[in-house]
C-alpha cells in the first residue's frame, strides 16, 4: 500500500510539473505572436504587417526570416487599425504612437490624440451630412426614373 501512495505521489508531482512547464511554454507564445497568429487575430494579412513595419509603426523581433510580434507591437496594432477606422493618416497614426515615448505619463500623447480626435469627427460629421443630402438626391432622382418607367409601361427589375 505504501509504494502504491509513492508511485500515486510521484506521478502527480511528475504531471504537474510538465503541466507547469506547458503553461509556461503556453506563456510565453502569448508573449510573442507569429506573422500568421497577428494575422488570424487582427484579420490583417501578412502584407499589412510587412507594410506597417517597413513604416516603423511596428517593430517585430526578427529571427532570420521569421518576425516575432511582442504585445507592445499588438497594442500598437489596435491602435493603428482603430486608427485607420477613424480615418486618421498613417503619419497621423505614427507620431500619436511615438508621443507614447516622450515620457510625460502620455500627458501629450492623449491631448494631441483628443485634438486630432476631434478634428475627425467634424470631418465625419460633415461627411455624414454630405452623404445624407445625396442619398435623398438619388431616392428622388430614382422616384422619377420609376414614374417615368411607369408612364411607358416599362417594368423594372426593382417592382
Amino acid at each position: 500500500v505504501n509504494l502504491r501512495r509513492v508511485i500515486i505521489d510521484v506521478y502527480v508531482k511528475v504531471s504537474l510539473s510538465i503541466i507547469k512547464r506547458e503553461l509556461t511554454m503556453n506563456k510565453l507564445d502569448v508573449e510573442f505572436r507569429s506573422i500568421k497568429e497577428m494575422c488570424e487575430i487582427y484579420k490583417v494579412t501578412p502584407r499589412t504587417l510587412r507594410f506597417y513595419e517597413f513604416k516603423e509603426l511596428l517593430f517585430p523581433i526578427r529571427e532570420g526570416q521569421r518576425r516575432l510580434f511582442t504585445k507592445r507591437d499588438q497594442a500598437r496594432l489596435k491602435l493603428i487599425l482603430q486608427g485607420k477606422r477613424f480615418g486618421f493618416s498613417l503619419e497621423e497614426i505614427r507620431q500619436l504612437l511615438n508621443l507614447y515615448d516622450i515620457g510625460d505619463q502620455q500627458k501629450t500623447q492623449l491631448l494631441k490624440t483628443y485634438e486630432l480626435a476631434n478634428e475627425r469627427l467634424k470631418v465625419m460629421i460633415n461627411q455624414k451630412d454630405e452623404l445624407e443630402l445625396a442619398i435623398e438626391d438619388l431616392k428622388k432622382m430614382l422616384k422619377w426614373g420609376e414614374d417615368v418607367l411607369v408612364t411607358k409601361g416599362i417594368k423594372s427589375n426593382e417592382n
